[in-house]
């Protein structure tokens, strides 16, 4: 998922990055690991949502199987034809999303853990590893990020756009959900 990102700091850390090269290419490996970390929050954000997709499936599922058992007490055979009708569509839905559930989740983990080594190698970097030298690492005040107010105020404008983003999806999602319940009972 981060493959070019992974060979610039392997690049870093083998020395492979002139030194003076190696300030710039930190701190742009800093600003990748940022828009990387927001697409791991990403992934995590679709598991919720398919999570909370599940639990509606389910919940439609569980009401179409009362609907037909209430309809079977009675001999009601058009009311049972069309719970049975509901039941299978709403048991696709619920396994195809513990399908994509599963899937979503393995990526979401997998993606943090290369973020995870990705960090602890910039880390090393920083600190000079692979520079040919005694083994100091510029410190983000060195690298001048902490200052850097275009830097801050482009990683603030992403965290709101990503909250909005987030909001929106689960507004949109719970819209859907009672759309759904309405229309169905």
């Amino acid at each position: 998922m981060f493959e070019g990102l992974k060979s610039t700091i392997q690049d870093l850390l083998r020395g492979n990055v002139a030194p003076a090269d190696r300030r710039a290419a930190i701190a742009d490996m800093k600003r990748a690991l940022v828009s990387a970390k927001l697409g791991v929050d990403d992934l995590r954000e679709g598991v919720e949502i398919t999570r909370r997709k599940l639990t509606t499936e389910r919940d439609q599922l569980a009401t179409a199987q009362r609907r037909k058992t209430l309809a079977e007490g009675i001999n009601d055979v058009e009311t049972i034809a069309l719970a049975e009708k509901y039941q299978l569509q709403h048991g696709g839905r619920v396994a195809m999303l513990e399908q994509k559930l599963e899937a979503q989740e393995a990526e979401a983990s997998l993606a943090e853990h290369e973020l995870t080594e990705m960090m602890s190698a910039l880390k090393s970097a920083n600190a000079g590893v692979g520079s040919g030298g005694p083994p100091r690492g510029p410190t983000d005040e060195e690298l001048g990020l902490p200052d850097d107010a275009k830097l801050q105020a482009e990683m603030n404008s992403m965290a709101r756009a990503h909250a909005r983003a987030a909001a929106d999806s689960d507004a949109e999602a719970k819209l859907a959900a009672l759309k759904k319940k309405m229309g169905t009972n």
